[in-house]
């Protein structure tokens, strides 16, 4: 099926089933530790062989020697793999460094070895006796020091151009009568997902099977295959289910190519997790950015002027954080100026966590609106309003296909509570305890994404999907269900859905926040074939209902049980209209924060997200997921940062002690409001994502509620006491 023009009203508008407060259908399993994930499929290759994976100790160099002499004759050790023996590996273009080093090193513990023994604790032992003399070279790991010579990044698909102009952005800004012009630094942070990346391989003859935990099975597949140098046939990867992603596992990593030739090299399964400093070291990350913005405006608070440069780093090849995008489209203003440059940097992959780009940009952006704002002496909420726009800035002549920025606003500060805001900062106390409100804009580019599925009807009148989507724990299994349903007339009861197995229809994954709206499309495509299918075969024309689990029309009803064994098979495609209209996901965000007045300590009292983000297909896994965001921008505000090892480049705090994130004491009442609202342009279901939409903008809002508490004005994050502590009120 192709989408090339605006949805007219189809089966989803019915609403039966879509658009429901739906209880997650992996809920009972996941609750009940029977969801097997990665490292437990117990039941697909009994008794495995362990693999411990050796990671390099050095960030830039190359190992001199290698000695495993006592590594294999440790008990227990079937073979260790390294690049010396590994054969000849290919590099995917999704893969920045060589999944497996040597001799050359790339990063801080990139993998070098591959210990397969009988038990973790036997290759773990082993694996401390390979000897490993290295000659090292100078790195760069300082994006600071870097900034300085970081040239243009190079164009791309995803992040567009490295650098735009509209109009005289210089002469304009140097007009204006109110400037400001600040730099801000957002710090490296890791994905943290509570499950580890993890691999189980097996061959059968030249055929590999691996059931890993990975975002996108489609692009595994064929990554896996270029790596290994086999066709993509021989090739299966199976990933139903995954604790967390956030990114973290769009890509083919290390476990998986290890496992892989572990398996090979002793002709039995193999499965790898890899610890959690590799997880950090090894893997991808958000990389650390240094933003400049500067904005000018009139004394009517109208902006004339807008620029945004940001400087991020990554290893040779790689790709920048694309924090400028959001600026590219949120706000009006005649002259406009976004670059983005990319220093190299010798540490661990930078790439893509959750809502890439706009997350880290709007740390930035949203606290200059807010500087912006006191500086003209406006309300934040007024000045970000009077500045609203319904066409793409820098292309007027393409509009928005929707927009409700200021209804989220509006709606958010009546339920806030925001008109009892202290517009004087630090004026606020409760008992020891400084108080302050603040709100940032949430905004996040809508992607469509291409994606199949295949639907079937069996003996019982029930509809099974498959399709190699999967579900990271966004709820991809229930909305998917829910679509099905809706669109064959079943209930929910009725559908079966199948994921995350290669040997289904490739789909668009999970990314983006594009997989719930694309995913469905695809089963919705599938689904509307299988009607035609059937309604064909009843006798019927195209204006047959479904319902009650009946095909209906001209005065006869057929039960879909008699249309058993159909099968059929689609897709969406798009035509040109993320071309012709623009299409985001808007929302504002809310906080309430208290500021120890003795000790500088922050603590979120109340968090409020207003959404419009096109229909909700599922009002719980939607809230759920705009609530971990929220969760995820507290972290970024507060306390989330991976702190470089300037003279080494590596991750110091590379586990789950010394890397804080967010826990359930830290966070507050969360509220999530969803705006009704359908967006006919993005899909046949009208929806659009949201996933990533809760945590762009967060971390500005507590920041700025952080300031109107004390007065102290943090442009470098995490927010940590010993940045406010010196600016801090006196203490009556």
């Amino acid at each position: 099926m192709r989408f090339d023009q605006p949805a007219t009203t189809n089966p989803i508008d019915q609403g039966r089933v879509v658009g429901r407060a739906t209880p997650r259908i992996d809920g009972p399993l996941k609750t009940t530790g029977t969801a097997p994930y990665a490292y437990e499929r117990h039941d697909v290759a009994p008794a495995p062989a362990i693999g411990y994976v050796v990671g390099a100790g050095i960030a830039k160099g190359r190992v001199a020697s290698m000695d495993l002499a006592a590594a294999r004759k440790a008990p227990g050790v079937l073979t260790i793999v390294t690049a010396r023996n590994a054969g000849k590996l290919g590099k995917s273009d999704k893969n920045t460094a060589k999944l497996l080093g040597g001799p050359q090193v790339d990063h801080y513990h990139q993998a070098l070895a591959l210990v397969v023994a009988e038990t973790f604790e036997q290759a773990r032992a082993a694996a401390a006796l390979i000897g490993i003399r290295y000659e090292t070279a100078p790195g760069r790991f300082d994006l600071a020091a870097a900034k300085l010579h970081a040239p243009l990044a190079k164009d791309d698909g995803m992040g567009g151009k490295s650098q735009t102009h509209v109009g005289d952005f210089q002469g304009a800004f140097a007009k204006a009568p109110v400037q400001l012009d600040a730099t801000y630094t957002t710090p490296d942070q890791g994905h943290a997902m509570m499950e580890p990346h993890a691999t189980l391989a097996t061959w059968e003859g030249r055929k590999l099977t691996v059931w890993t935990a990975n975002q996108m099975v489609g692009w595994a597949v064929d990554d896996l295959a270029a790596t290994l140098g086999i066709p993509k046939e021989n090739v299966s990867v199976k990933s139903p289910y995954i604790g967390g992603g956030f990114g973290g596992k769009l890509f083919l990593r290390a476990d998986v190519l290890l496992a892989a030739l572990g398996a090979r090299a002793v002709n039995r399964p193999v499965k790898i997790a890899l610890t959690r400093p590799l997880m950090f070291n090894n893997t991808t990350h958000r990389p650390a950015t240094i933003q400049r913005i500067r904005i000018g405006a009139g004394k009517d608070g109208r902006i004339a002027a807008i620029g945004h440069e940001s400087w991020s780093g990554d290893l040779p090849g790689g790709k920048p954080e694309t924090a400028v995008a959001q600026t590219r489209l949120l706000y009006a203003g005649e002259h406009r100026l976004t670059a983005m440059r990319l220093a190299v940097l010798d540490l661990p992959e930078g790439n893509a966590m959750r809502a890439p780009g706009e997350a880290p940009g709007m740390m930035a952006l949203e606290i200059a609106m807010d500087e912006m704002a006191e500086k003209l002496g406006l309300d934040p909420i007024e000045f970000r309003l009077r500045n609203d726009t319904q066409v793409d800035p820098e292309k007027p002549q393409r509009p928005f296909s929707q927009r409700r920025l200021a209804d989220c606003f509006k709606l958010g500060a009546e339920r806030f509570g925001w008109s009892k805001r202290n517009a004087k900062p630090a004026q606020v106390r409760d008992g020891r305890w400084m108080v302050g409100l603040g709100v940032a804009a949430a905004f996040r580019n809508n992607i469509v994404m291409k994606s199949k599925a295949r639907v079937r009807l069996d003996g019982e009148g029930r509809v099974v999907v498959e399709t190699d989507m999967t579900d990271i724990g966004t709820g991809s299994y229930t909305v998917i269900a829910q679509t099905a349903a809706e669109t064959m007339g079943v209930p929910l009861e009725r559908v079966r859905v199948l994921l995350g197995d290669s040997d289904y229809p490739v789909s668009c994954g999970s990314g983006g926040q594009w997989g719930g709206n694309s995913s469905c499309a695809g089963v919705y495509a599938a689904c509307m074939k299988l009607r035609g299918m059937v309604a064909q075969k009843a006798g019927l024309g195209d204006d047959a209902t479904f319902v009650d689990g009946e095909v209906r029309g001209g005065g006869k009803s057929v039960p879909l049980e008699s249309f058993s064994g159909l099968v059929a098979e689609d897709g969406m495609e798009y035509g040109d209209l993320d071309k012709r209209y623009q299409q985001s996901t808007f929302g504002a965000h809310f906080v309430e924060a208290a500021v120890d007045a003795f000790t500088g300590e922050v603590r979120v009292r109340r968090m409020l997200a207003v959404c419009a983000a096109g229909r909700i297909l599922n009002p719980v896994s939607a809230r759920s997921q705009v609530i971990g965001a929220m969760t995820m921008g507290v972290g970024a505000a507060l306390m989330e940062e991976l702190h470089v090892d300037k003279r080494r480049g590596f991750f110091v705090n590379h586990d789950l002690a010394g890397y804080e994130v967010p826990v359930h004491a830290d966070i507050p009442h969360q509220d999530v409001v969803f705006l009704d609202e359908v967006d006919p342009v993005s899909s046949p279901l009208k929806a659009k994502g949201v996933g990533e939409l809760g945590i762009c903008g967060v971390a500005a809002a507590v920041a700025n509620a952080v300031y109107n508490a004390t007065g102290v004005r943090v442009r470098e994050y995490p927010i940590t006491l010993d940045k406010l502590l010196k600016g801090l009120p006196p203490v009556a």
